[in-house]
């Protein structure tokens, strides 16, 4: 398995199992000098857990991040930068029964006719437990961007297909949501708990927007800005879609709707009048706010009854045991992993473009 690292200059590796002893990542290439703790870490790790509300998982790890490497004195050194977070709130005892079964929609067919072998506990290494690594990761990215001015915001667009502006970006710490739209929120929570009440499970979209970017991120053909972007959010387990500007609407457009045409600002530069694109042209950012969409399936891990067959071939009823821990929309929690990974691709981006002229 050869594919556990992300970015070219500010890249990631990221490594461990959904129920092993512990995940942890390796940051190489964040420049020296930022400061960073443990805390900062955790605080952006809380945004994520389950085992707060009836809307997400029962299970609940603490994701207690340790810094073991690459800071000194409280801040970055410059050299690599390791962090691990131990597994604590692991019962492998549900997967036993079924690890013989192919799970509809979950990764166990593909790895086992692929390697051979299958950690079948939660998931092993295909599960979303691993993206508590890049939310670590973020952090780190993030605080690079900010001293560019460059800030990412992810929320939930819609759930259900249920459309939402906005809503608490603390990623559901508290019932309700809160939601500038009360009763889209509602909606969207009632949802939630209908589909778990029936043993099954939401997909949703989650919206991110970026600003303060400067003209230049991205390069073409192969690495434009957007196409990393897509990338690095179709890494995400359980993504299906990725959009950007007006995405699979501008299909709908004519080229008059469509094109965003020119003019100055007030201290007399040249910027786009309108941001159909997103953001990006040519592949390139040209400052205005980038936004993105990125869709999720339904939580594969439902409760109902499901056909399926054994690893022999033999048809079989798929049914988790009781018991089982399993969030019934995985949006909810995806928020900060989808800025996470929008803060790592910027900045490694970022210090591609420094490297792009005299």
């Amino acid at each position: 398995m050869a594919s556990n690292s992300f970015g070219t200059l500010f890249r990631i590796t990221t490594w461990g199992e959904s129920h092993g002893k512990g995940i942890g990542v390796v940051i190489d290439g964040c420049p020296a000098g930022i400061p960073i703790t443990d805390e900062e870490i955790n605080q952006e790790l809380s945004r994520r857990v389950g085992g707060k509300t009836p809307y997400t998982t029962p299970r609940s790890e603490k994701d207690q991040a340790q810094i073991f490497s690459g800071v000194f004195e409280g801040k970055t050194t410059g050299a690599p930068i390791s962090i691990i977070i131990f597994n604590k709130d692991v019962d492998s005892s549900k997967y036993e029964p079924i690890k013989d079964l192919m799970r509809p929609g979950h990764a166990n067919f593909t790895y086992l006719e692929k390697y051979g072998i299958f950690d079948y506990r939660g998931g092993g290494r295909s599960s979303a437990r691993e993206t508590a690594c890049r939310v670590a990761a973020g952090v780190l990215a993030k605080k690079f961007l900010a001293l560019s001015q460059i800030t990412v915001t992810a929320y939930i667009h819609s759930i259900g297909g249920i459309s939402i502006d906005t809503v608490d970006l603390g990623a559901i710490d508290s019932s309700p949501i809160f939601c500038p739209d009360p009763q889209a929120g509602k909606q969207m929570m009632d949802a939630v708990l209908q589909a778990k009440e029936t043993h099954d499970s939401l997909g949703g979209v989650i919206e991110c927007t970026a600003t303060g970017l400067p003209i230049g991120l991205g390069d073409p053909v192969y690495e434009k800005l957007e196409a990393n972007l897509a990338k690095g959010m179709l890494t995400l387990p359980a993504t299906k879609g990725f959009e950007i500007g007006e995405g699979f609407h501008a299909a709908t457009l004519k080229g008059s709707e469509h094109n965003d045409g020119f003019t100055t600002d007030d201290s007399g530069n040249i910027i786009p009048a309108t941001n159909h694109a997103g953001g990006t042209l040519g592949g390139i950012s040209t400052g205005l706010p980038l936004t993105f969409r990125v869709a999720f399936k339904p939580t594969s891990s439902i409760e109902k009854p499901q056909q399926t067959v054994d690893t022999s071939g033999n048809k079989q009823t798929f049914q988790l045991p009781k018991g089982s821990r399993h969030d019934p929309c995985v949006t909810i929690r995806a928020v900060p992993i989808v800025e996470a990974m929008a803060a790592l691709t910027l900045a490694d981006s970022l210090l591609l473009f420094r490297s792009s002229k005299a």
